[in-house]
C-alpha cells in the first residue's frame, strides 16, 4: 500500500519561492563570483572605475582633475594603498601579501586625458591604477585625432609611455565591441546566436585586440572589463582560454578576495561620477553600499 501525504498550500508555495531564490542565488555567484566564501581570509578590496578626467565636468562618466585629486588626497591620508592587479592575482595564488587597506583604481575607454591628467597624479601620491583601451579607439580615432584633453584617447605611444611608468597595467575592454549597434549590448551573447557561434565572434575580437597590445608593447593584459558590464556567462571560457586572470564588471558592491584565483572573475566597481563630492563618493565605496 503507498501512503500519501497532503501538502498544504502554503508550503508548496514556500517550497517554489525557496527554490526560485537558491536558483538566483547560484546564478549570481556564478556571474559575480567576487563575493567572501572565507571569513578568516578574505581581504576587503573596494575598486574605482573612472573613465574621461577633463575641465569639461563634473558629468556623470567624468570628474574634474580637481576632482580625481581630491580621491587620492582622502585615499591617502586615510591610509589605503593602491594595488595593481597583479599584486591582487599573485594573492589569491598565495604569492604575496596585500597591504592592510588596499584599493585597486581602474579607468575605461583609454581616453588621452588617463595619460596627461591621471598619471601625474598617481605619481604624486604614489598609486598605480589599470586602464582598460579599446582597441578600435587607439587605432582610429587616437590617431587621428590625437593629444586633445576633452575628447581623445590614447595612441600606441601613449599607450608605451604609460606603461613604461611602472604605475599603469593596460587592460582589455574589447577591440571592437564597446558600442549598442546591431542590438549587442558590447560584448553581451545575443538571444539568436548559439554559445559556439558567441563564443567565436568574442575570441576573434579579444584575440585581435591581445594580439595589438603584445605587438605593441610586448606585454599581454591579464584584465578584462566588460563594456557597459553586460556580463554572459557564456564568455567566461573564452577569458580563461585567452589568458585573462580578472574580469572587470560595472556593478557596484564589496569585494573580498581570498586564496583562490575564481574569485577575480568578476569584481565588482563603483562608477565615479562627477556629480558626487569626494567625500560621498568615498562614503559610499568603503561602507559597499
Amino acid at each position: 500500500m503507498y501512503k500519501c501525504c497532503y501538502i498544504s498550500k502554503k508550503i508548496l508555495i514556500a517550497a517554489v519561492a525557496f527554490s526560485v531564490l537558491a536558483v538566483l542565488f547560484i546564478s549570481e555567484r556564478f556571474l559575480f563570483p567576487s563575493s567572501a566564501d572565507s571569513e578568516e581570509e578574505a581581504v576587503f578590496l573596494p575598486v574605482i572605475m573612472y573613465h574621461s578626467i577633463c575641465d569639461n565636468g563634473p558629468q556623470e562618466y567624468i570628474v574634474t582633475p580637481q576632482q580625481l585629486e581630491s580621491d587620492l588626497q582622502w585615499l591617502s591620508s586615510h591610509g589605503y594603498t593602491a594595488v595593481s592587479a597583479k599584486q591582487v592575482c599573485d594573492y589569491t595564488h598565495g604569492n604575496g601579501c596585500l597591504p592592510p587597506k588596499p584599493v585597486m583604481i581602474t579607468a575605461d575607454d583609454g581616453h588621452y586625458n588617463n595619460l596627461s591628467q591621471l598619471l601625474p597624479l598617481l605619481e604624486k601620491y604614489d598609486m598605480c591604477a589599470v586602464i582598460s583601451i579599446v582597441g578600435s579607439y587607439t587605432d582610429v580615432y587616437a590617431e587621428s585625432d590625437p593629444h586633445q584633453d576633452s575628447y581623445s584617447y590614447l595612441t600606441w605611444d601613449d599607450i608605451n609611455t604609460l606603461t613604461a611608468s611602472g604605475r599603469i597595467e593596460i587592460g582589455s575592454h574589447t577591440y571592437d565591441m564597446h558600442s549598442l549597434s546591431g542590438g549587442r549590448k558590447g560584448c553581451a551573447k545575443l538571444s539568436c546566436e548559439t554559445a559556439e557561434e558567441y563564443r567565436s565572434i568574442l575570441r576573434k575580437d579579444l584575440t585581435k585586440l591581445q594580439n595589438e597590445i603584445s605587438r605593441h608593447t610586448g606585454q599581454s593584459p591579464i584584465v578584462f572589463a566588460y563594456p557597459f558590464g553586460a556580463v554572459s556567462r557564456e564568455s567566461l571560457p573564452v577569458i580563461r582560454e585567452l589568458g585573462f586572470s580578472m574580469t572587470l564588471t560595472c556593478r557596484e558592491g564589496p569585494n573580498y578576495i581570498v586564496h583562490d584565483p575564481q574569485c577575480l572573475y568578476g569584481i565588482f566597481r563603483y562608477n565615479r561620477s562627477g556629480l558626487y563630492s569626494t567625500d560621498e563618493f568615498m562614503s559610499k565605496l568603503m561602507t559597499g553600499e
